[in-house]
């Protein structure tokens, strides 16, 4: 009875492995097959850049998802026969001032609409919400017209000036970021802002010591997403900085395969892996924030 028993049990667990596996496949595997899928389909865009930006001929049409050769001679050109440095300066001052600015400005707005009742404030927080809708280029014509204006005045804030496209960007500061801070703004008690006031403390002090601080989270959340935008931002920089010294990447790298596409996409992966490195290592600060900032704030003894 033992001897038979053995195959028989045997036989079984062989039977029973097929069964098992489509039964994993039916409730986790098909799981891992479509994270697979949508790995595949998000790194071949990366694969591919960074394999034309180690190309050494440097051509569109050389360009292969596993390069035959490898070598740093586009990252060399692109520093040597470009101002790539410059434009690398001119956009991390950009978006750097313009995420602190944001920040700041809509930390400041969201915490009166939170706090504060007055009249109008339905009025404005609807109206930031709307004039969202409407793409920021609908006004590039006028603003074109007021920034030559400007130029003539003030050339320090007019075209091919840093500071002059800041002032483009700011003007968008209060969007749909305000709506984001507020809601984070609504969910602390108001017995913070009340404890704090009886102990003599202004509006300024409450607002810097006590709320930002427990709004940590989506504050980095902002800043990531106003930095990321301002790296990435091409449209409003190609019409304000026409002066080679005064480009940011966006608008350089475009200038070099807008007429020579195959022969400088070489050259033009190589800028963009380079512009990538300040967005990873933003993400990488901001990131503790966004966990440790849940549970850091304040709590009246």
């Amino acid at each position: 009875m033992t001897a038979t028993a053995a195959p028989q049990r045997a036989s079984t667990r062989r039977r029973s492995a097929p069964r098992r596996a489509v039964l994993w496949f039916q409730r986790t595997g098909w799981r891992h097959l479509v994270m697979l899928v949508f790995l595949v389909f998000a790194l071949f865009p990366i694969l591919f850049v960074v394999s034309a930006a180690l190309n050494p001929l440097g051509t569109l049409s050389s360009s292969t998802l596993i390069p035959r050769a490898a070598g740093l001679q586009n990252f060399a050109e692109l520093l040597e026969s470009t101002r790539f440095g410059r434009w690398y300066g001119n956009t991390l001052l950009l978006a750097l001032t313009n995420a602190a600015a944001t920040v700041l400005l809509s930390a400041m707005a969201a915490y009166v609409f939170s706090r504060f009742r007055f009249r109008g404030r339905r009025l404005g927080l609807y109206g930031l919400l709307v004039i969202q809708m409407f793409p920021q280029f609908l006004a590039i014509v006028a603003i074109y017209l007021m920034f030559s204006t400007v130029s003539d005045y003030w050339p320090v804030l007019g075209f091919n000036t840093p500071w002059g496209l800041m002032l483009v960007y700011l003007g968008g500061a209060l969007s749909i970021n305000t709506w984001l801070m507020k809601g984070f703004f609504d969910t602390i008690p108001p017995a913070l802002d009340e404890s704090a006031k009886v102990d003599g403390a202004t509006h300024a002090q409450a607002f810097f010591r006590i709320m930002l601080p427990l709004v940590t989270p989506v504050l980095a959340v902002v800043a990531l997403l106003v930095f990321i935008a301002t790296v990435n931002e091409f449209l409003l920089a190609s019409v304000f900085l026409r002066d080679p010294e005064a480009k940011t990447v966006a608008v350089g790298l475009y200038g070099m395969v807008a007429d020579q596409r195959d022969a400088n996409f070489g050259l033009f992966s190589a800028g963009t892996l380079l512009l990538a490195i300040p967005v990873l290592a933003v993400f990488w600060f901001l990131q503790r924030y966004i966990a440790e900032g849940l549970t850091s704030g304040a709590v009246k003894g």
